[in-house]
């Protein structure tokens, strides 16, 4: 769940802007993106200092942005376009401009290009 989150997260992050390479740390409920971003999660909602907020009820999270995001094991797609699809520690995203991105998780940090 916590893993799927902060898969979550990078989703919107990805379908919203460019994004250099960022890495991402987690603490209990806090994450923290080297871009300066952080969220907050609280039960089954995460607010985002950049004002994303990600609610999640069972397989589905929406975003403030009128995105929806559906998961099937290991894959994640979004209404906006964007798809993730899951292996191990290792995250590939789609934008939906085309753009790839690619998430490793080790430990507490997430590394995304």
């Amino acid at each position: 769940m916590k893993s799927l989150l902060l898969a979550l997260v990078c989703l919107a992050a990805v379908s919203s802007s460019a994004h250099a390479q960022t890495t991402y740390q987690r603490y209990g409920n806090t994450t923290i993106g080297s871009d300066g971003t952080t969220y907050q999660r609280y039960g089954n909602t995460t607010f985002g200092s950049d004002g994303t907020t990600l609610q999640r009820y069972g397989n589905t999270t929406f975003d403030n942005k009128g995105n929806t995001y559906q998961q099937y094991g290991n894959s994640t797609f979004g209404s906006d376009g964007t798809s993730a699809q899951r292996y191990g520690n290792t995250t590939f995203i789609q934008g939906p401009n085309g753009k790839s991105t690619t998430c490793t998780t080790y430990g507490n940090s997430t590394f995304c290009n």
